[in-house]
């Protein structure tokens, strides 16, 4: 089949750069940040709004981590500090039974590993969005709204040096939480089952700019 790509446009919305006419997108992938959304920084609220209009526009979205937590706030839902503490290293994620027949997710097994690293989640959805995974520390690693707009608290992007490297700099918070950096960073393993999330949401912009 050919495949038909999307160029590109990479800005970074904490330095005030301008988001384009969600009319001429084709599709939206929001990346984490060390930043908190309930930090309330204005370039976060404006962006906020802007989602707001992309997904009134019927665009494809994929947020991650931060990403996931702005987008859920910004569609309705709540997000604050995780009850449960940090969630930092690879993980075991469960599908909801919603999550059959998910696009996104594909047909993975009840479970996968995934790389996590945050102190914040999405404490409750926004109207209207469906659960699909969930981890031991995070019960909404994954929702979808609408379709074709999904949030992923995990890391697909990341590989097990880079989630390494992410425990050790986040070493001295994770000890005053007694949790055991060294042990974490042990565990870490690929994940290429998250991995392919990435390489589906890009095929998936290719079917709707078929279609659309």
């Amino acid at each position: 089949m050919h495949m038909t790509r999307y160029a590109a446009v990479v800005l970074d919305v904490s330095k005030g750069e301008s988001l384009p006419n969600p009319e001429g997108t084709g599709g939206v992938l929001i990346t984490g940040s060390h930043a908190m959304v309930t930090d309330h920084h204005e370039w976060s609220e404006n962006t906020a709004a802007w989602l707001r209009d992309a997904f009134a526009a019927h665009l494809p979205i994929l947020g991650i981590c931060y990403g996931h937590q702005l987008l859920a706030y910004a569609l309705g839902g709540e997000v604050g500090d995780n009850p449960k503490g940090k969630e930092y290293g690879t993980v075991d994620v469960y599908r909801t039974e919603d999550s059959a027949g998910d696009r996104l997710l594909g047909e993975s097994e009840a479970s996968l590993k995934a790389q996590v690293s945050h102190s914040q989640t999405v404490l409750s959805l926004p109207p209207g969005a469906t659960r699909l995974a969930y981890s031991a520390l995070d019960a909404n690693q994954v929702f979808v709204c609408g379709g074709r707009v999904w949030g992923l608290q995990f890391h697909p992007e990341f590989d097990a040096d880079i989630m390494r490297a992410y425990v050790q700099y986040s070493r001295d918070k994770l000890i005053m939480e007694k949790k055991d950096p060294d042990k974490i960073m042990m565990k870490c393993t690929e994940t290429p089952e998250s991995s392919s999330i990435l390489r589906r949401f890009a095929d998936l912009l290719d079917e709707w700019k078929e279609i659309h």
